[in-house]
């Protein structure tokens, strides 16, 4: 085990022998989940009713006819590509008025696989569905949307467009493109995607099809788009080549009890959820190769032209083992993303548990965004806000200053509430890295107890309120870099020093208040310059 970790917890221990049991219980206003109470080992036959803090509609699951053909009844034998199989099965389940298709126990290879209406494709109980790694078995191409830019390419291993009332289900797995093949060597590398695939081409004619070894967009594992009522439940996913479960401009989703494993994979996204709709997704584990749970909502100059947000969106009751980030906003948010809400989860091993990424480039970002009941460990920022990104994405507008003019591609994260939060176990409390020009707003962080080795670094911020809080650590610093309108509110800091140093700087910095805080804030006048102390 790392020295500082087995330094912070014995500092805690110590620690917590001297707080008042009662004072301590202040803080946890409702129960927290622990990992044993989420993700698809726990998942519950009936979705419970679901409320939000905005208007939300009781999603049901799609109804399919009792009609079940499996696939063998059409020729697929294992050991042989059964793309065709599959798909004839699922075309005369379509046309006989609906019904579920079954891949039974056993190992089968399949090339892509179009879903089409009142369709459940069902992945049975030890079947495993292996998707081939040429490019040529997910021709021809395909319309889809790649990291937020629209064009034609392979689309994804289970596709489906315009289609209404489908599902993939079962407690089978699925397994991605096999490594070394074309799929895998062809996919496009050598830039951003925005330099390569311009917003004033017409989609008709960004067609990447990988002909003579030319560059392809991967395919995504399963990504329904402009459809609606979707069910994805029970399954296993692996070895994808990119973003696991993708729905695109879609309405009415629920995705639960699926397990996704990705590490390892660079841009192996979890769960997106992209310019859609009136989602619920609950009870899932994922580990990935990036971010877990991911909401998106276009990149751009394209992202805007199609100007398609993503609202209405609940998360519950999931488990991330491992991931960049637990659940991330951005950094595709060209049309906004509002009305989230996270509850009831367990993030875990995440570099940044609960995540928020906007690029200047890219423009849009979020607001009305709501997370309760959220256990954290073993990540490196429990929050952390990116508004920047990096010179070798974006170039020189990773730079913090100069301050840019405000245009339609300047992002925004605003309207925050994140409250019943147990952090444990972690480097550090809050990075906010946000912009000049459009400062990160209105966030209120309350109820929380916090185990961390650093505290808060925040930069360009008006608006943020820690209420009702506990901070253990190792580190007595808080960095405030042009921040205002800054209030700390019956806030508690236990440090082996016994004081906090607040480092302020920025000519913006001010209104910074500490009200009922202990220890109290050291008293020179150079260091509360501007700072307003009530205790």
């Amino acid at each position: 085990m790392n020295f500082k970790i087995i330094f912070l917890s014995a500092i805690i221990a110590v620690l917590f022998n001297k707080v008042n049991a009662s004072e301590w219980k202040s803080y946890q206003k409702d129960s927290v989940p622990v990992k044993a109470q989420v993700g698809a080992a726990a998942l519950p036959e009936e979705i419970a009713p679901l409320r939000a803090p905005f208007t939300m509609p009781q999603l049901q699951k799609p109804v399919f006819p009792a009609r079940h053909i499996s696939i063998t009844s059409n020729g697929a034998k294992e050991g042989t590509k059964v793309t065709r199989a599959i798909q004839q099965t699922i075309e005369q389940v379509h046309q006989e008025g609906g019904g579920t298709v079954i891949i039974p126990k056993g190992q089968w290879h399949t090339g892509r696989i179009s879903l089409l209406s009142n369709v459940n494709l069902e992945i049975a109980e030890g079947a495993e569905l292996y998707f081939s790694g040429e490019v040529q078995d997910y021709l021809p191409a395909v319309f889809t949307r790649n990291e937020g830019i629209e064009l034609m390419s392979l689309g994804a291993c289970i596709y489906a467009n315009g289609q209404r009332n489908i599902a993939v289900t079962g407690k089978g797995k699925l397994i991605g493109p096999a490594k070394g093949g074309s799929v895998r060597k062809q996919i496009m590398t050598k830039d951003v995607i925005e330099n390569v695939v311009s917003y004033k081409t017409p989609v008709a004619e960004r067609v990447y099809e990988g002909h003579n070894g030319d560059i392809i967009f991967p395919p995504m594992f399963i990504s329904p788009i402009n459809c609606n009522n979707i069910l994805i439940e029970g399954i296993s996913l692996e070895n994808t080549a990119f973003w696991n479960i993708v729905p695109v401009y879609c309405d009415s989703v629920i995705i639960r009890g699926v397990t996704v494993h990705s590490v390892g994979t660079p841009r192996g996204d979890g769960i997106d959820i992209e310019s859609s709709k009136n989602v619920l997704i609950e009870y899932c584990t994922l580990s990935t190769g990036d971010d877990a749970f991911t909401i998106k909502a276009g990149r751009g100059d394209d992202g805007l032209r199609v100007n398609r947000p993503t609202e209405n969106v609940v998360v519950r009751h999931c488990l991330v083992v491992e991931g960049h980030g637990g659940i991330t906003c951005g950094s595709e948010t060209a049309a906004m993303i509002r009305n989230l809400y996270v509850q009831d989860c367990v993030f875990q091993n995440a570099r940044s548990a609960i995540r928020f990424k906007t690029r200047r480039p890219r423009g849009g970002g979020g607001e009305q965004l709501y997370y309760e009941r959220i256990r954290i460990s073993g990540s490196k920022y429990a929050i952390e806000w990116d508004m920047l990104g990096s010179a070798q994405h974006v170039g020189d507008m990773a730079s913090r200053y100069p301050p840019r003019e405000k245009d339609h591609l300047t992002p925004v994260f605003r309207d925050i509430k994140i409250k019943n939060i147990t952090v444990e176990s972690t480097d550090q409390f809050i990075k906010a890295t946000a912009i000049p020009e459009s400062p990160l707003s209105q966030v209120q962080i309350e109820n929380v107890s916090s185990a961390t080795h650093k505290l808060i670094a925040a930069a360009d911020v008006d608006g943020l309120t820690i209420r009702n809080a506990r901070f253990i650590s190792d580190s007595a610093d808080i960095h405030l870099l042009d921040t205002r309108n800054i209030r700390f509110e019956r806030v508690q800091f236990i440090n082996p020093q016994k004081k906090i140093h607040t480092h302020i700087s920025g000519p913006s910095s001010a209104n910074i208040k500490f009200i009922k805080t202990r220890p109290k804030i050291p008293g020179s006048k150079k260091l509360l310059q501007g700072i307003n102390t009530q205790h």
